[in-house]
């Protein structure tokens, strides 16, 4: 047995998946997916094949010919699931799986029409990374087992079906059904394959890029994301051509847990970014550079995840600098360093999980999230960037992308391929230290900006009674006003707590970045008049980022405490399963 990654039963001395043929139904009164999964293999298979499945019904399994495939289904085991072991006959090129999904499936969440927009009809998305995909659909759910896929999905005639991959045509179906059909060229990891259904709309962009939407915010969308095939060019001109034919986007419903997920052709989005101004969408450049650092070259387990987000936030800051210039960078990366600065404390008694070469072995991968393989490891990316001269290192990224496309890779692989192409670059900028040493290396890059350093001062003073006048406040950029809330102090007297908000109009802000940074000021200081706001938000959004430090902000006065509990009894059942878990273990560490 020849298991590489310790979060899958997938055994590379095995057969391979090449290909995946889905025909899925969508059961929106069962919460169910149910239909069958052919998995094509790149040569003639026979013996055992193991796959990952959670919380799957297993119904039967054919060959191509119609003979019964014997299988068994393992123990379940918390964080992998149960394996699947198939005994497949010799010479078999594929095999066919009918099963049924959970109601409870990790991978989706099914929200009743009252969670939309529209209030019409239910909602249906998916949520693979990092190993969810097993509870989708069986698997091999390593990244390295890469796949194309073709999938006819059934569902109710009022809704569309959209999917990490290139439409292929639509066909009526009975009982007042439509069959999507969906074809995936490109070879991806498992946890990039994604399905969305409800009442959606579409708008172009571009030629090669369209949003979509629910009908009630498709508008906002399409205005918000209006720059989009800018970026896309921007992008290829520095990173190479896009190889995924086309972006396009889909806007979810609030309890979508993350900012965005870079599904290939389907990026998802939260509806938190629409504020009105295009002052978010640095988020969409994020998800737009995954597609070449991510998906085109992957990390090959969870163990190596900061080659995925390290590289991109490295990426979209590189996008930044060459659309809005080198002071729009300079402060990105200075809400970054807020960003990687809460991360470190949150695991400062698990220093194992601030490394970028991390060792999870009986480690959830959701467990070890966090922002340090995204902050930290594109700062490991600029120490060589700098180290090498940014016309060296532009080369090596557009080399590096070349020899490593549709190829999921470790660190290992990475760093030989530095040594091969930069002689000495790792020894240079002490790589060790970067990615087997916990917390950040003192010689880690710095990012100079009177900007910025004239904002952080003002911030800093507070307590000494500085504060920016009117006018100050009135030039600022939602940038600006986000760096300045950053770096106040997380507690305050209600009396500054009023005056804070007055002065900056906070409450009312529809830039949720800058909304949730004030909250968690608020809530930490006991400031009662924001805690109607703060309810509202956690009612309503689901996004990890803003709701797990909300909670946790929520927990330093009994009032707060009280609230919170309150609050997440009402909202734990419409949250996403990441989120409801994430809630749940911050309130867990309140005294009683």
């Amino acid at each position: 047995m020849a298991r590489i990654d310790p979060h899958s039963y997938f055994d590379d001395s095995q057969s391979r998946t090449r290909s995946w043929r889905l025909k899925l139904h969508v059961d929106f009164s069962r919460k169910v997916l149910h239909g069958t999964a052919t998995l094509c293999f790149e040569s003639a298979a026979g013996g055992f094949l193991d796959l990952d499945t959670k919380a799957l019904t297993i119904i039967g399994v054919v060959t191509e010919a119609g003979a019964a495939v014997p299988f068994e289904l393992g123990p379940e085991e918390p964080i992998l699931g149960r394996r699947l072991r198939l005994r497949v006959p010799a010479g078999a090129k594929e095999v066919a799986i009918s099963y049924e999904t959970s109601p409870e499936a990790a991978g989706l969440q099914w929200l009743s029409p009252e969670q939309t927009e529209g209030k019409k009809h239910p909602f249906l998305f998916s949520q693979c990374q990092a190993i969810h995909a097993r509870s989708v659909l069986p698997c091999q759910d390593c990244a390295v087992a890469r796949v194309t896929y073709e999938a006819e999905v059934t569902v109710p005639a009022a809704l569309t079906a959209v999917m990490s991959a290139g439409p292929a045509g639509e066909a009526a179906a009975e009982s007042g059904r439509r069959i999507f059909k969906f074809r995936m060229p490109q070879p991806i990891p498992s946890y990039l394959f994604a399905l969305a259904v409800g009442e959606l709309e579409g708008r172009d962009l571009s030629p090669r890029s369209r949003v979509w939407a629910e009908p009630a915010t498709i508008a906002a969308a399409a205005q918000e994301f209006g720059e989009t095939e800018g970026m896309i060019q921007c992008a290829e001109a520095l990173f190479g051509p896009y190889d995924w034919e086309r972006f396009d986007m889909l806007v979810l419903p609030p309890s979508f847990p993350y900012g965005g997920m870079e599904n290939p052709r389907m990026t998802f989005l939260t509806p938190t970014l629409l504020a009105g101004d295009r002052s978010l969408v640095s988020v969409v450049a994020h998800e737009l550079a995954h597609s070449w650092t991510g998906n085109l070259v992957t990390n090959a387990t969870a163990e190596h995840f900061w080659l995925n987000e390290g590289f991109t936030v490295w990426a979209e800051r590189r996008i930044l600098k060459a659309l809005h210039g080198p002071e729009a960078a300079a402060l990105a990366w200075g809400i970054g360093q807020k960003d990687l600065e809460e991360a470190l404390e949150r695991f400062k008694d698990k220093p194992e999980l601030t490394l970028l070469r991390t060792h999870l072995e009986g480690v959830d991968p959701d467990d070890a999230f966090s922002g340090v393989p995204y902050e930290k490891g594109a700062r490991f990316v600029v120490a060589l960037e700098r180290a090498a001269g940014e016309e060296r290192f532009d080369l090596f990224v557009k080399s590096y992308m070349k020899r490593f496309r549709f190829q999921s890779i470790t660190t290992e692989q990475f760093c030989a391929f530095v040594e091969e192409s930069l002689p000495g670059l790792l020894a240079k900028v002490d790589a060790p230290a970067w990615l087997n040493g916990p917390g950040l290396p003192q010689a880690a890059p710095r990012f100079v900006s009177r900007n910025l350093e004239a904002i952080s001062a003002l911030a800093l003073g507070w307590n000494e009674g500085r504060r920016p006048d009117a006018g100050l406040i009135a030039r600022w950029t939602a940038t600006e006003i986000l760096i300045y809330l950053q770096r106040l102090p997380r507690e305050m007297s209600l009396s500054d707590c009023a005056e804070l908000d007055g002065a900056l109009r906070l409450s009312k802000r529809g830039n949720h970045e800058i909304l949730a940074q004030w909250l968690y000021i608020a809530a930490g200081s006991g400031y009662e008049p924001a805690f109607d706001r703060a309810r509202l938000l956690l009612l309503k959004v689901g996004r990890m980022k803003y709701v797990r430090p909300l909670y946790q902000a929520l927990g330093q006065t009994a009032p707060g405490r009280k609230l919170a509990r309150e609050v997440f009894a009402a909202a734990a059942p419409t949250y996403h399963a990441l989120t409801r878990r994430a809630a749940q273990s911050v309130m867990e560490k309140y005294p009683s």
